[in-house]
């Protein structure tokens, strides 16, 4: 049977009938909604509901979309995400001012139904231990991102990505990847997963929470510090560093992409996002010295630099942790949740009724 909450009909965004491509909040309901979309197509597959008993469609017919492809895993053939196209008779298409995408690719987050677990499970697993970049969900992701973001007949101005959950932690991935390229995509990312314990839930103390996000900053940014000394021991991390413009600065090349982040706080989650962009201007307005060890320190996982530090990990090469991200508006919603799944669903994104409070934060 299905849940209401799958049904458009009882529980999309009925306030949204007079669809204004320049509004924010109006971008962002229809960004939920054809994520909504995946999670729900993928149902239909599982349920096997054909036809007029499908309930997906109209996660994206309502807003003048259709589906053109479906991104299937290669490992359980379940449906994680999907590549939107705006249909080429909506008015909206032939405004030259319009903010309209004329494609979006969606992904879903972790579906727990039995046919899609076990994988969207491991891919979790996955990011926790900061491996999303290599795993072939991602690789297949990836690859219809930048197709479509570097296609001299769509381009990265007329494409958004948006994702929730994992699926959040993917498009942000994708983001990231491209951005250090120097294409930026228009983003919506709902939910991202922060791999840190969250402070912003566990203390509820204000100076307590800066205190242990400030000894956190410290410990991390000295035992990358350390690592980065041993490395430069090895000969074959010489011969990389060679080969390597030292001048670039990771962060700087992402600092011009400003990906749009939501968050609840009542979400263990994502809600250290909020910490983390309030506690790196805490850390800037310290001074000059203070803002080196967190720059230093954000790039790194604290939990992958302890276990390099043990001899648990012996990779050659370490990604900066997916959460890592130097500028981006942060809309949190302040609405109080009654428990952790309303915090983390995607349904909040579309609803009209949400305290929804929004900070811009550039790096500088």
């Amino acid at each position: 049977m299905a849940s209401d909450r799958e049904d458009f009909n009882l529980c999309g965004p009925s306030h949204l009938t007079d669809l204004d491509w320049a509004n924010e909040n109006h971008q962002r309901c229809v960004a939920a909604c054809l994520v909504q979309g995946i999670y729900i197509v993928e149902r239909d597959r599982q349920l096997q509901r054909q036809g007029s008993h499908a309930l997906a469609h109209p996660w994206w017919d309502s807003f003048h979309f259709k589906l053109i492809r479906h991104l299937i895993d290669d490992a359980d053939f379940s449906i994680f995400g999907a590549i939107y196209e705006l249909k080429q008779d909506t008015k909206t298409i032939t405004n030259v001012d319009s903010k309209a995408p004329r494609y979006v690719v969606a992904f879903r987050g972790t579906l727990t139904k039995p046919d899609s677990i076990s994988r969207d499970l491991e891919l979790d697993i996955h990011i926790i231990r900061n491996g999303l970049h290599r795993t072939s969900r991602f690789e297949i992701a990836m690859q219809a991102v930048r197709s479509m973001a570097t296609s001299s007949s769509v381009g990265a101005s007329n494409l958004w990505i948006t994702g929730h959950s994992m699926g959040a932690a993917m498009a942000l991935l994708a983001g990231k990847t491209l951005a250090k390229t120097g294409v930026y995509l228009k983003s919506f990312l709902f939910n991202p997963p922060f791999v840190s314990p969250p402070i912003e839930r566990m203390v509820s103390n204000e100076r307590v929470r800066s205190g242990i996000r400030f000894a956190g900053s410290l410990v991390t940014a000295g035992l990358a510090f350390s690592r980065t000394l041993k490395q430069a021991q090895q000969p074959q991390h010489q011969q990389q560093l060679q080969e390597r413009n030292l001048s670039e600065d990771p962060l700087k090349a992402l600092s011009l992409w400003l990906p749009d982040i939501h968050v609840n706080p009542g979400d263990h989650l994502c809600c250290e996002y909020i910490g983390f962009f309030e506690h790196r201007g805490n850390m800037e307005q310290l001074g000059y010295g203070a803002g080196i060890v967190e720059r230093m320190a954000m790039q790194h996982s604290l939990g992958g630099l302890l276990m390099d530090a043990m001899g648990v990990s012996n990779a050659v090469e370490v990604q900066e942790p997916v959460h890592v991200i130097p500028s981006a508006n942060l809309i949190v919603n302040r609405t109080a949740s009654d428990d952790y799944k309303e915090a983390h669903g995607i349904h909040q994104w579309w609803r009209a009724d949400q305290d929804l409070v929004s900070n811009i934060y550039l790096f500088k």
